[in-house]
């Protein structure tokens, strides 16, 4: 299986392609899933000088996946690297609690475009025995895509700080960079032209301290102000920054406010998706003591996926007369789409249509299909869904529904259409089937 075909199945499981057979009695047929490739590599970690232990050098398995594989040059993606297996454990044999470790790190892009971003994940585990292997774990970023072409992403180096009793940490480098590669997207080049892009030197530190902002492609001689972020309001970290004659900028932002997730950099006195860059993943590890007698109580809320599900897999479109010929008609399936990601991208639902076999090798041509969408979006959703336009289907495809971006999307949709297949007056008496594939993206 070739690297473009595991790809698309790849992109089929995270984003729930789907086909679905129109036919007088055909059937499904869906594309295979798979999940995003994990991969091993040799991990050098330092346990905390108070276990008095000398460093780890193992194997951790990690995995990394996107949240859209066919990225236009412009679009930010959304990734997470899972480290399934990490290669450090418990120095110590103190038992460690639930929910005392916060997780960071960083993923290594290759190919058409490179550097690293930061990733950063929720305090959330599971209870650690003394001496026990640290369990899995989750962290997430985004980075902008800046180049059309195939670019590769590879689990980098990351950091496993415990908050119970001390703040400590143990951080795990890749001993032979960069890691194998475990996914790939592929670039278009969509014509726009924010290509700014920005990298952080660590992703995470205590209230107060100071991380270093890179980035690329500024406008010449700009100044550029460095921003935290929570979610998609900013926070009370600000810096300043200048771009160089080549566009990059370097500066240092000291962060403090505790609520702050993610930096940002932009030109111009406010936060623009035109002219900005980020956010790129932050953690303020709160190291601020309790008062005697105090607890600490701590939650999350953990981000969903983009997802559908349909009623049934097959339409029967009613019968039409030899001779005349006509409109055949009938009802899609029920789409449901579900968007629990959490972020401001909208999505796209759209469909295209093979040309329908029938007896003797006689074809109707997919262009003869049309539909006339329609969705429902349920009470409470951020986000409103937009049937796309009546039309023809055909092999080229067409938008059955969509939501927008914005500063808070998400919810629960339901996505109908009218199917109507316009059969030729003469066409020869039997069966014809075709297949409508469904994208979400």
């Amino acid at each position: 299986m070739g690297s473009g075909t595991r790809r698309r199945h790849r992109w089929a499981a995270l984003l729930g392609a789907t086909a679905l057979a129109v036919t007088g009695g055909g059937a499904l047929a869906c594309p295979a899933s798979a999940e995003p490739q994990q991969v091993d590599f040799a991990t050098h970690c330092v346990p905390p000088p108070i276990a008095g232990i000398p460093p780890i050098d193992g194997t951790t398995t990690a995995k990394i996946a996107v949240d859209n594989a066919t990225p236009k040059v412009g679009d930010t993606v959304t990734v997470t690297y899972t480290v399934v297996k990490p290669a450090a454990s418990n120095p110590v044999d103190i038992a460690l609690p639930a929910d005392i470790m916060t997780p960071t790190g960083k993923v290594t892009l290759g190919g058409a475009q490179t550097g690293d971003f930061t990733v950063a994940g929720p305090k959330k585990n599971d209870p650690v025995p003394g001496k026990g292997a640290f369990p899995s774990f989750s962290m997430t970023g985004t980075f902008t895509v800046t180049t059309p072409g195939a670019i590769t992403l590879s689990p980098g180096d990351y950091n496993i700080h415990t908050s119970y009793l001390l703040e400590l940490d143990t951080p795990c480098t890749v001993t032979n960079p960069p890691a194998p590669v475990s996914e790939t997207v592929t670039a278009t080049d969509g014509g726009q032209t924010n290509n700014r892009a920005i990298s952080l030197g660590t992703a995470s530190g205590k209230p107060g301290d100071s991380v270093t902002v890179t980035g690329t492609n500024f406008t010449p001689g700009a100044a550029v102000t460095l921003a935290g972020r929570a979610g998609t309001a900013e926070t009370a970290d600000k810096g300043t920054a200048t771009a160089n004659a080549q566009g990059a900028i370097s500066g240092t932002l000291v962060v403090s406010d505790k609520a702050t997730t993610g930096v940002v950099a932009y030109e111009g006195s406010a936060w623009s998706d035109a002219k900005g860059a980020g956010p790129a993943a932050y953690v303020v590890i709160d190291d601020t003591p309790l008062p005697e007698g105090s607890q600490k109580v701590n939650s999350s809320v953990k981000a969903g996926t983009l997802s559908m599900t349909q009623a049934g897999d097959t339409v029967e479109l009613a019968a039409v007369d030899y001779g005349k010929g006509g409109f055949s008609r009938g009802s899609l399936q029920t789409v449901t789409v579900k968007d629990f990601r959490g972020g401001p991208a909208g999505w796209s639902l759209t469909g295209k249509v093979t040309d329908f076999a029938g007896p003797g090798g006689v074809k109707i041509d997919a262009a003869k299909l049309g539909w006339t969408p329609v969705c429902a979006t349920k009470t409470g959703s951020p986000s409103t869904c937009q049937p796309g336009s009546p039309g023809s289907v055909g092999s080229a495809g067409a938008t059955l529904a969509s939501t927008p971006n914005g500063a808070q999307t998400g919810g629960e949709f339901t996505v109908d259409a009218r199917l109507s297949l316009n059969v030729p007056a003469f066409t020869p008496p039997g069966a014809y089937s075709g297949v409508l594939t469904l994208t979400l993206t």
